[in-house]
C-alpha cells in the first residue's frame, strides 16, 4: 500500500526533532565545557540558508515587527535551515528572570512567521549583560521555547559549514573599568583574565582543527566598523590574528545598528554587521584606513546567506524586504 508523501515528511521532521533534542541535551550537560551542537544538512543538495539579524529586542517598535515581517517572508523564499541571532537581544537590560515578559514580547510574539519557527543561534550582547544573564542561558527557556539556543560560546557543525560562537562582551575593557551608571551581571565570568584565555584557547583549538569548507565567527561586538562603535581595539588585538591564522572566511556580529560590509585588505575575512533588527543610528559612519568597505547602510534590516561547498551568496535587506546588496564568492573568494 503506497504512502501518503505527507504523512511521511510530517515522520521525517519528527525524527530530526527527537535527534535534535538528543544532541542539545547532551551538549547542555556540562556547561562549564565548550558546547558542541549538530545541526544536520536536510536539503539534498548539501546547501545551506540562514538569516543573521542583530540588535533587535524593542518588544516590536523600531520597526523590529517590520524587520520580522520581511525576515519570514525571505526566510521562505530561501528555505532557511536557521536563524543566527549577533547578540543584544533584549533590550535595555537584558532580562529580569527566564519569566520576564520581555521574553516573549520580543521574541515569541513577534518572529511568528511559519520559516522564522527554525532554531535561533545566539550570543550575548553587552545589553543583555546589563540584566540576569543565567536567564537566557538558562534551560528552563529552552524549554518554554524550543527555537531558542544560547550560550555564552560554542560550536556549531552544520556539515559544509562550521560556526564559532563566541562571547565578546567580557573583552571590552571598559565595561570594567568606567561601566559609567551601568551595571553589568559578570557572574560566570569572573576571574576576567582565566575566562578570556579559555575562551581564546578553545577557539583556537576548534578552528585549527575543523575541515569544514566555510569557516564562520560569531560575535556581539565590531572587529572592523565604519558605524558608530568603529572597531573593537580589544577584538582586534585579542581575536583578529586567531581568525587570520586559522583561515576564518566569515565574522559576522551587531553592536553597531546597521548594516555593512568590509572585506579585510590583509586576510579573506569579510567582516558582515547585521546589527539592523530595530532601533537604528543615522548618519554614524566614519572612513576605514586598513580595509575595503564595501557596503554601508545605516537602517533597519538583516542578512541572508546561503552557502554551497564551493559558492557563497550574501544578501542585505531594508525594513520592506527590498535588496540593499549582494556579494558571491567562490571558496578561493575571487569574487563573482
Amino acid at each position: 500500500m503506497a504512502c501518503d508523501p505527507m504523512v511521511v515528511n510530517v515522520m521525517i521532521m519528527m525524527i530530526i526533532c527527537c535527534l535534535w533534542t538528543v544532541v542539545i541535551f547532551r551538549a547542555s550537560a556540562d556547561v562549564d565545557d565548550h558546547v558542541r551542537l549538530q545541526h544536520p544538512l536536510r536539503k539534498h543538495d548539501g546547501s545551506l540558508s540562514f538569516l543573521v539579524v542583530g540588535d533587535w529586542g524593542r518588544r516590536g517598535n523600531y520597526n523590529q515587527s517590520q524587520v520580522a515581517l520581511q525576515m519570514g517572508r525571505i526566510g521562505e523564499k530561501l528555505d532557511i535551515d536557521f536563524i543566527v541571532s549577533t547578540g543584544d537581544n533584549f533590550y535595555e537590560k537584558g532580562l529580569t528572570s527566564e519569566h520576564d515578559s520581555a521574553f516573549e514580547e520580543s521574541f515569541t510574539n513577534i518572529y511568528t512567521a511559519k520559516s522564522l519557527q527554525k532554531q535561533w543561534y545566539t550570543v550575548l550582547g553587552n545589553h543583555d549583560y546589563r540584566g540576569n544573564v543565567e536567564a537566557q542561558l538558562s534551560q528552563i527557556l529552552r524549554k518554554m521555547e524550543e527555537r531558542w539556543i544560547c550560550f555564552r560560546s560554542f560550536l556549531l557543525n552544520a556539515e559544509i559549514a562550521e560556526f564559532f560562537f563566541i562571547d565578546t562582551t567580557p573583552f571590552v575593557d571598559k565595561y570594567f573599568t568606567d561601566p559609567k551608571d551601568q551595571t553589568y551581571d559578570w557572574s560566570g565570568v569572573l576571574l576576567r583574565k582565566n575566562y578570556l584565555k579559555k575562551a581564546l584557547q578553545d577557539l583556537e583549538s576548534a578552528l585549527r582543527e575543523s575541515s569544514a569548507k566555510w569557516k564562520i565567527v560569531v560575535g556581539h561586538h565590531t572587529i572592523r566598523s565604519a558605524g558608530q562603535h568603529g572597531d573593537t581595539q580589544e577584538l582586534v588585538n585579542q581575536l583578529l590574528p586567531i581568525l587570520e591564522a586559522n583561515s576564518v572566511d566569515f565574522y559576522m556580529n551587531g553592536h553597531d545598528h546597521c548594516l555593512q560590509h568590509i572585506s579585510s585588505l590583509s586576510s579573506s575575512i569579510q567582516f558582515l554587521t547585521s546589527g539592523g533588527g530595530s532601533k537604528a543610528w543615522r548618519g554614524d559612519i566614519t572612513e576605514l584606513n586598513e580595509d575595503n568597505l564595501r557596503f554601508y547602510y545605516d537602517g533597519q534590516g538583516f542578512m541572508s546567506v546561503e552557502l554551497e561547498p564551493t559558492n557563497a551568496r550574501i544578501v542585505f535587506y531594508d525594513v520592506f524586504g527590498e535588496i540593499l546588496h549582494t556579494w558571491s564568492a567562490s571558496k578561493d573568494f575571487s569574487t563573482i
